[in-house]
This record gives C-alpha cells, structure tokens and sequence, in this order.
C-alpha cells in the first residue's frame, strides 16, 4: 500500500474538476485530481449517454475567469431559440430572446471535458486515472483508492450524481442525501450531416418533438450532425420496455416522429445499441464536513437536463467558491466551506425545481395555444418594458441573477402573464397600460429589495 499527500485532492474529473483544478492552480494551491474511469483524451469513455450540453452566461462567467471563455466557444454551435416539431411536420420557431440576439452554445461533453482536463493539467494540476475511490476519513483526511492511500488537507468532491465521496459520507452520518428518479429515461440518438440535395434540420435552433409524455430533442455539432436524445418512460405501454423488436421501434418512430426517420439512416440499429439512461435528481446536504470536505457540482446537487443547466451550476459553484476565497482569506476553513453551502443550496435546490417544472412544459406545453399566447405576451413585455421584465429563461440562461431570485420573480411573473392573458386570444389584445401597472406594483419592488437592474 503506498502513500501520497497533497493539499487539495479533488475526486472526480469531469467538467466541474477539470475546471475547478484550474481555478484551484490559479490560487497557487497543489492540486491532484482522481478519476475512476481512463483518460477520456486516449480513448471514448462516453458509452452512448454524452448528452450534447449547452453553455450558457454563467458557465460562460466561470470560464471567463480562468481564461477560457474563447477557447470553449470555439467548439461550440450557437443556437438561438427553440423550433418545435409538431406531428404532421410543421415547425414553429420560438426566439430564445425578444430581438434574438441572445444565444445559448451547443457542445460536446467530451470535446469540452477533454478540453478543460488538458488546460488542468497545463496549469499544473496531476491527474490520475482509473482510481476507484473505496472510502474517505474525514478526521484524517485519508482517501483510500485501492491498494494507494492519500492523505489530503482540503477534499473536493465533484465526481457527479453517484459520488463515491457523497455516499463514503452518508454512511459516516456527516451527510443525508435523497435521490429521486423520474420515471422516464433517455437515448441518444446521431442525426448524420444533411447529405447534398437533401433539407436537414435548421443548425441554429435547439428542435423538441413534444408529444406529451414523451419527446425527442436535437442539438447541433460543429460537423453539421445533431446529436438527438429521445425521453421516455422506462415502463409502461409507451416505454423503452415496450420498444423491444426493431418493428416497434420503427412503427413508435413512425407514429411519433415521421420526420425524424428519414434524417437517421441507422435509426433502428442504433436505437436498440444504445443505452438507456437514467434521470434523477440529488438531494443532500450539508455540502461540507468541517474544514475537510466540501461538494460541488452533481455530486452536491445533480439535477435532471431540462434547463441545461447541469453543467452551468457546477460551473458557478467553481466561480462562488473562487470569489469567497479571495473575501475570506483571513477566515478559517471551515468558516469558507460553511459559507459555500449557505451561498450555493439555496440556489442549487431552485434550479432542481426549475429543471423539473421545463420538463413539463418542454414535452406538454410547448405546443399548447394558451402556452403560445403567454410566451407571445412574455416577449411583448420584454420589448415594451425592457427595465422591468426579464423573462425567467432568460434570467436563468442569459443573466447572473441568482436561481432562487429567477425562481420568485418567475413566480410573480406568471401571475402577470395570467392576468393579462385572461379573456384575450392575439398578443395585440393585450391592455400594456395594465401590464405596466402590474410590472411597477408587483416585480419592481422584487427587483429593488434584491438590488437587480435590468437592462
């Protein structure tokens, strides 16, 4: 059994610690970082469940302070608002900003994972891989991997929804946690480059084939291709169960997504070798043990991908936890860690609740009239009132404002939108002298109690 100390170990290194390494390096500190699986650089590691993910502002504030903002951005695919897919084959674009100039960027989980853990590595950091944490004692700060033990000041746990730290915790009572999984599932599915002569999907948009209890969505690459994910439930009479021959997988494809069986040539083949995987939510909490261990990312908060926000949380953990360390330097430790898990809980356990509630509107709601209608209102205020509206997508995606405060103000905005949408059927309908009344009485307030000025 050999022995290694370090003063900053960080278990996990997937985005969230190949990019807190960075930021850790910055800071001057010793840092290695443990991986259970080989060197994603050398070889795939993804196994049919990458999930294309989207960068958004605060993802894009985290790389921006360690350097990367531009090197990211030039592996990513802008995408600028929504087209929803309906069963007959129309489409209907949905701007994801009032003057669609805002964006979010599409991007391969292993490109941009490989991307940070070759900057972590440049800035210093050791990496070691195939190193399968067994347990962790907090007293001594020893971690053990195997037949390897290390010793470490300061332990970072960012090694996703299943965290071996996590659960290493719960059973020493320092931590409790609650997973919960929906019901559904995923796959993801390749729609190849449109070949020449033939229409592919529009690259600038994010595609959703809603259909209620289940739907397909698309993002774009840099090659043309868009990866596709299909969300449905894992039992049932429409299941990935019930999806058990390639008949029922091409007449389920047929009957929902005639669209989409043209544009994969493999689409069966590749259906039935894909995986399922699964969906849920972490729950846990405190965030940190002492001055010893602290979580981050998934492994504090995983949340379901329905606001593409994952990645971006875990990100800005990286970016908080930079910024208290720099106002409590004379402070010790323990106090940082503590003030961590007071900062960021709040608002990892509001965008859980987000990501659930776009679950249901992005199957069940996107292409329901009376949706329609209020996210025609929604924009019309946000072009009318640019001062005092900010619609919650964008809160959430475009801006910095804390999630919990982009949860309340959602709250109070959607009581607006009820009433003015109430009794009307066309957005010109819409009385603006009510609805600026509303704005000052009702969201003004909320934006000065929490110091916010809109654009």
């Amino acid at each position: 059994m050999s022995e290694m100390r370090g003063e900053a170990v960080i278990v996990g290194a997937g985005l969230v610690g190949s990019l807190l390494a960075i930021f850790l390096r910055q800071r001057g500190m010793s840092v290695h970082v443990f991986e259970k699986r080989p060197d994603m650089r050398k070889r795939s590691v993804d196994g049919g469940r990458s999930i294309n993910l989207i960068v958004t502002s605060r993802g894009l504030a985290a790389l921006e302070r360690v350097g990367l903002r531009e090197a990211v951005l030039a592996i990513t695919v802008p995408v600028y608002g929504r087209m929803i897919h309906d069963l007959q084959g129309g489409q209907v674009y949905q701007s994801y900003s009032k003057d669609d100039t805002q964006c979010n960027y599409s991007v391969s989980r292993s490109e941009l994972n490989a991307l940070l853990l070759e900057h972590a590595e440049r800035a210093g950091a050791t990496l070691h891989f195939e190193c399968v944490l067994e347990r962790v004692d907090v007293v001594s700060g020893e971690l053990v991997f195997g037949d390897r033990v290390v010793r470490a000041e300061q332990i970072f746990a960012t090694d996703g929804a299943g965290s071996a730290v996590r659960r290493s915790l719960v059973e020493q009572a320092y931590v409790t946690e609650r997973v919960e999984f929906l019901s559904h599932g995923y796959k993801e599915l390749l729609i190849p480059a449109a070949e020449e002569g033939r229409d592919g999907l529009d690259l600038r948009a994010l595609h959703i084939w809603p259909r209620g209890e289940h739907m397909l969505m698309a993002l774009p690459n840099q090659d043309g291709s868009m990866t596709a994910t299909l969300y449905l439930a894992n039992e049932g009479p429409l299941s990935f169960a019930a999806l058990d021959t390639k008949e029922a997988v091409l007449g389920y494809f047929l009957r929902y997504f005639p669209d989409v069986v043209a544009q994969i040539p493999t689409l069966v083949a590749s259906f039935q070798a894909n995986p399922v995987g699964l969906l849920g939510t972490v729950y846990s909490g405190p965030w940190h043990v002492g001055d010893r261990v602290l979580l981050l990312g998934d492994a504090a908060h995983g949340i379901v991908p329905f606001f593409g926000q994952g990645m971006n949380c875990g990100f800005e953990d990286c970016l908080c936890l930079d910024d208290l360390m720099e106002e409590m330097q004379e402070q010790p430790r323990a106090r940082l860690f503590e003030a961590f898990t007071q900062e960021r809980k709040p608002n990892g356990d509001a965008i859980a609740a987000l990501a659930l509630e776009n679950f249901v509107e992005m199957r069940d709601k996107v292409g329901d009239q009376g949706f329609l209608l209020q996210k025609a209102v929604e924009g019309l205020l946000g072009r009318m009132f640019p001062t005092l509206y900010l619609s919650r997508y964008s809160m959430v995606t475009h801006s910095l404002i804390p999630y919990r405060w982009a949860q309340q103000a959602g709250e109070i905005q959607q009581a607006i939108l009820r009433e003015l949408c109430a009794g009307i059927e066309r957005v010109e309908q819409v009385d603006l002298q009510r609805a600026e009344e509303l704005l000052r009485e009702k969201l003004l307030p909320f934006w000065q109690a929490h110091q916010i000025a809109l654009a």
